[in-house]
């Protein structure tokens, strides 16, 4: 008899301190939430925006959980969807995971979702002054693509650094991309001020920001308001840009005007 009652006793300690039952995934609040949150680059149904971006149609449930949760942890590096997935909470995950699992995955290869207009829009004009009227403030290579990047602000952006400020409406920032100019031996050449000689110039990236701007973004994306451009080497808006990418890499940095390189702002207008 004894021997009987003690797997009993076993089982229901067993269960008390597995606490209670995981709430069933809820797949009409995960597709909410995708709509809200993810359709800006991978679709609302799990068919992404672009080639670049991974379907997520079809994937299992428990493989889309899995990997959501080491991108939020940074297990898994990636800091576009590093800067997503943080703002969620373990139950929207598992929600996502089970809306995503049960759509149909994309008959062909080249299917797309429509990108969304707020994300494709280029509210900024290209500033052809910016060599004069800008403070050049920064140079970055970029070993990996063999590139060297210029950095440039306009005067209310590099007042507000100088001032300690954040960083008002009618701030532009603009980054020239070249490519560097390469040796016989193939490898980038280096010239006096210790960065890579540029070459051929390539295209540019910018930022900017007026009041408004980010008020028809997706929130989990938007960077108060400010927009994000890449604008071919005539100054021409880039087609097919998705913001979306760039608000989210630029998130967490939202204490330093959303900039990776508010310090060397502020320490080159702080110098004029």
């Amino acid at each position: 008899m004894k021997a009987a009652i003690f797997p009993l006793v076993l089982l229901a300690t067993v269960g008390a301190l597995a606490g209670p039952a995981a709430a069933a995934p809820d797949a009409e609040a995960g597709r909410a939430k995708a709509e809200a949150a993810c359709a800006a680059c991978h679709g609302a149904l799990g068919i992404s925006v672009t080639d670049t971006i991974p379907n997520l149609a079809g994937q299992k449930a428990r493989y889309l959980e899995t990997q959501l949760k080491a991108l939020k942890s940074g297990s898994r590096k990636n800091d576009v969807m590093h800067a997503i997935a943080s703002q969620l909470s373990d139950e929207e995950i598992v929600d996502l995971a089970a809306h995503f699992s049960r759509l149909k995955g994309a008959d062909g290869g080249d299917a797309r979702s429509p990108m969304l207009e707020s994300l494709a829009a280029v509210r900024m004009t290209f500033p052809a002054n910016h060599r004069d009227g800008f403070v050049r403030y920064h140079t970055i290579d970029f070993p990996a693509t063999g590139q060297v990047r210029h950095y440039f602000a306009n005067a209310a952006a590099a007042q507000a650094a100088r001032e300690g400020r954040s960083l008002p409406d009618g701030s532009f920032l603009l980054v020239e991309v070249h490519a560097a100019r390469r040796g016989a031996d193939g490898k980038p050449i280096t010239g006096p001020d210790g960065f890579f000689v540029a070459d051929k110039l390539l295209f540019y990236t910018a930022m900017a920001r007026e009041a408004g701007w980010g008020a028809t973004l997706p929130d989990n994306l938007r960077n108060e308001d400010w927009n994000y451009a890449v604008f071919t080497t005539d100054g021409k808006p880039r087609p097919g840009v998705n913001q979306a990418e760039c608000l989210a890499c630029h998130k967490p940095h939202d204490k330093t005007s959303f900039l990776f390189t508010l310090k060397p702002l502020a320490e080159a207008a702080s110098r004029r």
